[in-house]
């Protein structure tokens, strides 16, 4: 439900193809070129007909990388480099290594085929292929794909911005001294700045805001005007004192509140206005998950990204669940590549409030309800890295 009524962005931005890291791409890419633009060599050696492999060759050129040889002779081989371009007449290449050069004259050992070791014309990429897709998240080596066909600057959606505000009478930023009884730093505001950043979005600070029901709704408003989507720590669960949703639902309207996962029950979705709301639980480590699970994937999907999930992979457990909740369960877990495969250890300490769970950790376990772990169960696993790296 939260994917479907992501609003797509529209407005588009040309980029160097240097700066292109992390766009998304908002058009195809199509070649104009052949991909390599000739046949080629794949090796260092020398070019010569099949038929002739097995006599001994007078070598008649010479064909480095990036230079054009002539026809070849009958009866002759060419000196060629990899990257070189195969000259008429040519229909293998034998790498030097099976090659004898002397006085001019080459010797060839071993059995010859028609095409060996030749990198064929459009082998790579044809004119007119549809390279790379709209919706596509650019990574470096989709950089160097771009580059191959010419391209040097690339069509993408103008990057997301992200609204944070951090709610709550308890919270302190880092470096505003010591802290007084019953305060605490600010982690999640560090946090969701690493997540949105890593996004490739423009994270919009709105600081802090105390539990008070105007302020808390100033600041909402505030920050639905400076960016694309409001996400928010705290605020959204039954105290007295959570203003967030109450707010929100003044200010637009709130279409989902409480998730049967864990950590992260109260998490809260709707708009302010027409601006997306997301509101995150306070604890440092569901503001982490939920942020990962549900914020993510929506603010792609935002993003004009296709492909908005993260591939899961299967894990042995290294320990027991003996009681089943009545919530999916997301435990952090240090996943090792052992003789036996991929294998899932528990964090000591699973609690919501507990940041160095995930800090320590590079994987979450899927727990389904009403589910009980034994050792050596197969569980499914999300890494870290491919939803938060």
């Amino acid at each position: 439900m939260v994917l479907g009524a992501a609003p797509c962005i529209n407005e588009t931005i040309d980029v160097s193809l240097l700066d292109a890291h992390g766009c998304v791409l908002s058009q195809d890419a199509l070649s104009t070129v052949d991909v390599p633009p000739a046949d080629n060599s794949a090796m260092d050696g020398y070019a010569l007909r099949v038929n002739d492999a097995e006599q001994a060759l007078p070598v008649s050129q010479r064909i480095p990388a990036g230079t054009v040889g002539s026809a070849l002779k009958e009866a002759c081989a060419a000196r060629i480099f990899t990257g070189a371009t195969i000259p008429d007449g040519a229909d293998a290449v034998v790498m030097q290594e099976n090659c004898t050069e002397v006085a001019g004259i080459v010797s060839v050992a071993g059995p010859v085929m028609t095409g060996q070791n030749i990198r064929h014309r459009g082998q790579d990429i044809k004119s007119g292929d549809t390279v790379l897709a709209k919706g596509r998240i650019l990574r470096p080596q989709d950089m160097g794909m771009l580059a191959s066909i010419g391209c040097a600057r690339a069509k993408v959606y103008r990057p997301l911005r992200v609204a944070v505000l951090s709610t709550g009478d308890e919270l302190f930023e880092p470096g505003s001294g010591a802290l007084p009884e019953g305060g605490i730093y600010n982690s999640n505001r560090y946090t969701l700045a690493g997540l949105v950043h890593n996004l490739h979005m423009k994270f919009v600070d709105c600081g802090m805001v105390k539990d008070d029901a105007e302020a808390t709704k100033q600041a909402l408003l505030n920050a639905s005007e400076l960016a694309d989507c409001v996400i928010t720590t705290g605020g959204v669960s039954v105290g007295e004192e959570d203003h967030v949703k109450a707010q929100v639902q003044r200010l637009g309207r709130l279409d989902l509140w409480k998730l049967a996962i864990k950590p992260g029950k109260p998490l809260a979705f709707g708009s302010i206005g027409n601006t997306p709301f997301i509101g995150l639980p306070g604890n440092p480590t569901a503001v982490f998950v939920t942020f990962c699970l549900i914020a993510r994937p929506f603010l792609l999907k935002m993003q004009g990204v296709v492909e908005t999930e993260s591939p899961r992979l299967q894990a042995m457990a290294a320990f027991s669940v003996s009681r089943s909740g009545g919530r999916q369960d997301y435990l952090r877990v240090m996943v090792e590549n052992t003789s036996q495969g991929l294998v899932a250890k528990k964090f000591s300490n699973q609690s919501s409030g507990i940041l160095s769970s995930v800090s320590h950790s590079n994987a979450l376990a899927v727990i389904p309800p009403g589910v009980v772990v034994s050792e050596g169960d197969m569980l499914e696993i999300i890494l870290l890295d491919s939803i938060a790296g």
